[in-house]
């Protein structure tokens, strides 16, 4: 049995909230984990999902597993150090504050049985996105010159009621 271990030290979301994130995908396949982190709108998950697709890398790379048979054996979240500041209060006062961080421990294992994904997870690249948009911006005023142009419609009677200045 093949696993493969990686680390994130010093992620500056504090411990508490980066396990219930973590806990989620505790058991998954790589490719649901994957599926649960892209889904979900909490602030860890990006940077969880970027420690398991470096780990699922790894693992291709390093000791040539297919990705398929990969499942997030363990997870764990441990307490980083803490950074503490204090904020001025009233009549002199100072209140102290603690920036958490975190320390994530990730570890893949192999499973004899190849799972079948109930994903298909499209990565589109923003490099051809940006380079389909250049080229309609370009191929934009070419077509439009031909177009005749209309005249602007008078506003209509909400125009002038709803208007934002007031009259």
């Amino acid at each position: 049995m093949i696993t493969e271990k990686v680390k994130l030290n010093h992620l500056h979301i504090a411990p508490r909230k980066v396990r219930l994130i973590a806990n989620a995908i505790r058991g998954l396949s790589v490719n649901e984990a994957e599926a649960q982190l892209l889904l979900r709108p909490h602030r860890p998950s990006l940077p969880l999902l970027k420690l398991l697709r470096s780990a699922v890398a790894n693992a291709k790379n390093n000791q040539r597993v297919d990705s398929e048979k990969l499942v997030v054996g363990s997870i764990w979240v441990d307490q980083g150090p803490v950074f503490k500041r204090f904020i001025p209060r009233a009549m002199g006062r100072a209140t102290p504050i603690q920036k958490k961080t975190s320390h994530v421990t990730l570890i893949l294992k192999e499973v004899a049985v190849k799972a079948t994904p109930r994903f298909t997870i499209a990565v589109q690249k923003t490099e051809t996105v940006k380079k389909e948009k250049r080229a309609k911006k370009t191929s934009a005023p070419k077509a439009e010159a031909h177009k005749e142009v209309k005249p602007k419609e008078k506003a209509g009677f909400f125009r002038k009621m709803f208007n934002r200045k007031s009259v």
